[in-house]
């Protein structure tokens, strides 16, 4: 088998390696397709800070390619769990600054490997109604529930969502699909216009006119709630307050290693509640149950599939295109 390795900053190898043997209850899982992200790129270039060697890539579907295990026929597919609870044992005190959940690509080995070894409580049988291209982006559908959960969101009521990249059309689908009425806001008017081909009925600029706009499209009350989508690069993260009305939530997406810096004055002045996220993992099962209901609909977004043999490529694209398209997602398949 062959896997990738980050052995330092922007020194990632394809090695041979045996392969994995099942021990200790963990299933051996042939991978298949791996969705790669800017951030990907950026720990694979040294932009982000990591333990090296370590394996890229958190976003993965795979399938069961033995009958070892009777609760995984041969031939099962699977969604890998990108993020994984920190095991909490022995009688140590606990480090309360430590992560609850490790990253996989980022705190330890992801899936750009043709092979893993994968605990059942780390990956969900997919349906086959949920191709693997719709299963890559089931994390951030979870997330995307999260923080509809976190705001509570009741029929008709109008959502601010600052940042129309994947994860912020994703959430402005799954409101729609709610009954609610997002407003999706950003500073890239390209975004925007993709975004309505994806069928978000209010796109709105954030430009000097931006709060009055919003106060027209809700009856002068703003929105009920907002969200800012920190992966979406470009946007004030004070915009969420700005666009909430008194007494409002607003949630916070954004990864372990995304740096939000924010003013909280609006905050206190209207007495809002804030709401961070950075992954869904609780809602993965009802994530994949919302892709097979085709409560968020990814046909819009071109899926740009890389052969293994592409991997280091399609990273230095990312750094040469910092701007990148907002329609493209950018897989490799392991299995050509």
């Amino acid at each position: 088998m062959y896997l990738w390795n980050l052995v330092d900053a922007g020194k990632l190898i394809r090695k041979e390696a045996p392969l994995p043997v099942p021990k200790d209850g963990l299933v051996r899982v042939r991978v298949t397709k791996v969705l790669l992200n800017s951030q990907d790129a950026a720990i694979c270039a040294g932009s982000l800070r990591v333990h090296y060697p370590l394996i890229p890539g958190r976003f993965a579907t795979g399938f069961i390619p033995e009958d070892k295990d009777p609760r995984f026929p041969k031939g099962t597919r699977v969604l890998l769990h990108g993020y994984r609870p920190v095991p909490r044992e022995g009688t140590e005190k606990r480090d309360f600054s430590a992560e609850d959940f490790y990253a996989c690509g980022r705190n330890i080995d992801g899936f750009l490997s043709d092979f893993v070894l994968v605990s059942p409580d780390d990956m969900t049988v997919l349906p086959a109604s949920v191709s693997d291209e719709r299963a890559l982006l089931v994390h951030h559908v979870a997330a995307a529930k999260e923080i509809t959960d976190k705001l509570g969101v009741k029929k008709g009521r109008h959502v601010a969502v600052i940042g129309a990249d994947l994860m912020g059309i994703l959430l402005c689908q799954l409101l729609i699909y709610q009954q609610a009425a997002p407003i999706l806001v950003d500073s890239d008017k390209r975004r925007l216009e993709f975004a309505r081909s994806c069928g978000v009925y209010y796109t709105v600029p954030a430009d000097a006119a931006l709060v009055d706009t919003v106060a027209s499209l809700t009856g002068g009350r703003l929105a009920c709630g907002a969200v800012y989508v920190a992966s979406a690069s470009g946007n004030h993260a004070d915009l969420p307050f700005l666009l909430t009305e008194q007494d409002g939530k607003t949630v916070f997406f954004a990864t372990s290693s995304d740096r939000v810096s924010v003013d909280l004055a609006g905050a206190f002045r209207k007495h809002l509640s804030i709401h961070c996220v950075s992954h869904g993992v609780k809602y993965l099962e009802t994530a994949i149950n919302l892709m097979a209901n085709k409560a968020v609909d990814p046909t819009p977004f071109r899926a740009n599939t890389v052969e293994s043999r592409n991997v280091d490529t399609l990273l230095a694209s990312y750094l040469a295109q910092p701007d990148r398209d907002v329609r493209e997602v950018n897989i490799v398949d392991l299995l050509h």
